[in-house]
């Protein structure tokens, strides 16, 4: 049993969804401290000029230490903008027509919804539209505690995983308790994934753009693309290495 946890963020990058496709059972992080301006609230689309962000507005007066599952979304009017951009910026990609619809009527139905309900069944569509059929898990429902580390050792002996499977950025709160998940019959590896060219409107190609990009203009390739990005996982040995050249 293979398994990831990240957060749900809006509408997330390519290596988000390659995460997801090499495990099991994805785990979405809702019961950590929320980030405001974080990946949590906002991505990125193409423009002629360049990247440009979608912004959702959420509430954090007085919340300074509220989890992801609480935060509220502060001006549902706000997707009226966002698919107003998409509209403007991607109206001519091949897929568009096939994907458009679908992305306003989710936007249209969650803005009143709280942040991560959002994120949730827009993760959920867009996995649909790239073809990955890994179950989603919040990990609300697990009933676990913790805090990094202890939180997803947690999350990974709750559902009695054999790998966990960690975003890049994790190894360098992970790397130091790697012992405790061995002691527990878990391995642990890293996501080694170099962002892939596609083909893209307005040049010149632009990486870290919402999986939203891809799609539009890929369609039914966008899976095989994102897996072209994907290396082989990084032992715990490997990623320390890199970390720390003078080690070698």
């Amino acid at each position: 049993m293979k398994i990831a946890i990240s957060q749900p963020t809006y509408l997330p990058w390519l290596g988000y969804f390659d995460l997801v496709d090499q495990v099991d059972k994805f785990v979405l992080l809702d019961t950590v401290q929320f980030e405001k301006q974080s990946w949590q609230q906002r991505n990125r689309i193409k423009t002629p000029t360049g990247l440009e962000w979608l912004t959702v507005p959420v509430k954090i007066k007085g919340r300074s230490t509220q989890i992801i599952e609480e935060v509220e979304i502060a001006a549902p009017e706000f997707y009226k903008r966002h698919l107003n951009l998409v509209h403007a910026h991607y109206r001519t990609t091949h897929y568009f027509k096939d994907c458009f619809p679908q992305l306003s009527a989710i936007l249209e139905e969650s803005c009143r919804d709280r942040l991560a309900v959002l994120n949730f069944r827009l993760i959920e569509w867009l996995m649909a539209s790239l073809g990955i059929t890994v179950p989603l898990i919040l990990s609300s429902t697990l009933k676990v505690e913790g805090t990094r580390s202890a939180l997803n050792l947690a999350i990974c002996e709750r559902l009695c995983a054999t790998k966990y499977h960690s975003a890049i950025g994790s190894a360098v709160y992970l790397l130091p308790d790697v012992d405790l998940f061995a002691r527990k019959g878990i391995e642990v590896c890293f996501q080694n994934y170099a962002h892939p060219e596609y083909r893209q409107l307005f040049p010149s190609f632009c990486p870290y753009a919402s999986t939203l990009d891809l799609i539009f203009n890929e369609g039914p390739r966008s899976l095989e693309i994102i897996r072209s990005g994907r290396g082989n996982p990084l032992s715990p040995a490997q990623v320390a290495l890199q970390q720390n050249p003078a080690q070698r």
